[in-house]
């Protein structure tokens, strides 16, 4: 499975130039792992909303 977190992190640690701004790229790994949680916390959050959706539209049917 491709991870871009894992791939830019491995190349952050393999790279010996010291010509790079570490801080940079530290910031910019750091970055894409928030954006990647984020979007795992997102899509966690939508799938338990249309889960609760789905049980209140199942116990609401009986009464109609």
């Amino acid at each position: 499975m491709h991870d871009p977190f894992e791939e830019s992190l491995r190349d952050m640690l393999n790279s010996s130039s010291s010509s790079r701004d570490d801080d940079a790229c530290l910031g910019r790994v750091l970055k894409t792992a928030n954006r990647q949680v984020g979007a795992g916390v997102l899509f966690g959050l939508l799938g338990r909303w249309s889960e609760a959706l789905m049980i209140a539209v199942n116990n609401g049917s009986a009464h109609v």
